[in-house]
């Protein structure tokens, strides 16, 4: 009885699976002044954490446009990496791709606190999150965020590991990473170029300065000289914890040097690097388009994110408005509760009948 209620258990979430890895972008329609009415101070408060922390901690901003894009990957931008492991809740956050890296929940709930003083019930998680994202672009441009997200009752830790784009992504798997989202090639460049300010774990690419493809030797699309560098903060056999800056020039500024490292081979992840040595790619004209003009990387940048926020939204009476970010509402965990109780009583019958 035990063994089968696992094998059906295990179909249940294959299905699952299936059917949250198909791409679901949203025809629900988003507005910038969706709170106009309901919370009018919302921007203003988003801002005001924002500056607060990043004050102490610069790197913060890059991590907060990295935890919106890992949201949005996985079942849509509804707030679901925000959630905690509970009874019926396996969290995001211990996906490969999140694991030990993503910064920025504790500010998340630092806005939701301030929010829910001024206007309880109201704002979704998953709007700070595009909001925070959008302030936190460190000196980039600036854009109406379009806001009425509602917040997800689930999470799925094995699509974040199915969908997120890893630091070791060919071309080919970075565009169908994208593909998958509905999300084009120009979008892919332009969204990478959120790697031009933050920090990345030696960990993500200390494979690139020693042993690339099990070669005994460095990466070929390296900079020598770069290489170096990189050699003297990620050591040979060390930890993989020490933190190397994404961009070498500007590390705190989201700004278009970015693709003038990639020209120069100096871009920090394997998966930067794609995007400008892959030979005969048509990434490369977008790079060079992009190095030559930060007006064009920030209208690109601009779209890419407003489209990538759109990725299968909850709206309307979907989902719902969680009070606090990192567990569903104790309405909805009673009502989770209640269908696994049913679920297994109806497996048990199964059983029985077998």
């Amino acid at each position: 009885m035990s063994s089968l209620r696992i094998t059906l258990t295990a179909l249940c979430c294959v299905l699952v699976v299936v059917i949250g890895a198909l791409p679901f972008p949203s025809n629900a329609q988003l507005d910038p002044s969706f709170y106009r009415n309901t919370c009018p101070k919302v921007h203003s408060i988003v801002r005001e954490v924002v500056r607060e922390v990043s004050k102490k901690d610069p790197r913060m901003l890059a991590s907060l446009v990295r935890l919106h894009f890992h949201d949005c990957f996985v079942q849509g931008c509804d707030a679901s990496i925000l959630l905690n492991n509970t009874a019926t809740i396996v969290s995001e956050q211990q996906a490969f791709p999140n694991n030990n890296s993503i910064r920025g929940l504790d500010v998340v709930n630092q806005i939701k606190t301030e929010v829910e003083k001024a206007c309880p019930n109201t704002v979704s998680c998953a709007d700070i999150l595009a909001l925070a994202a959008e302030i936190s672009s460190a000196h980039g441009p600036d854009w109406k965020v379009p806001l009425g997200r509602r917040d997800s009752l689930t999470a799925n830790r094995t699509l974040a590991n199915l969908n997120l784009p890893g630091p070791s992504f060919s071309l080919d798997q970075l565009k169908k990473a994208f593909s998958d989202q509905r999300l084009d090639t120009t979008d892919l460049v332009a969204l990478s170029g959120a790697h031009t300010f933050g920090r990345s774990h030696c960990s993500l690419f200390q494979d690139r300065l020693y042993n690339f493809n099990s070669t005994g030797k460095p990466d070929p699309t390296l900079d020598t000289t770069y290489l170096q560098e990189l050699r003297k903060i990620c050591p040979n056999g060390g930890s993989g914890t020490n933190l190397a800056n994404f961009d070498p020039t500007t590390p705190d500024t989201l700004d278009k040097n970015y693709y003038s490292n990639l020209k120069v081979k100096k871009g920090l992840l394997q998966s930067d690097q794609e995007l400008f040595s892959t030979p005969g790619a048509d990434t490369i004209n977008i790079v060079n388009k992009f190095a030559s003009s930060q007006d064009a990387f920030f209208e690109s940048f601009k779209a890419s994110m407003i489209k990538m926020g759109n990725i299968g939204v909850l709206t309307g009476n979907k989902g719902e408005i969680r009070k606090h970010c990192n567990f569903v509402n104790k309405k909805s965990v009673e009502q989770d509760l209640a269908s696994v109780a049913s679920q297994e009583s109806s497996e048990e019958g199964m059983v029985s009948s077998i």
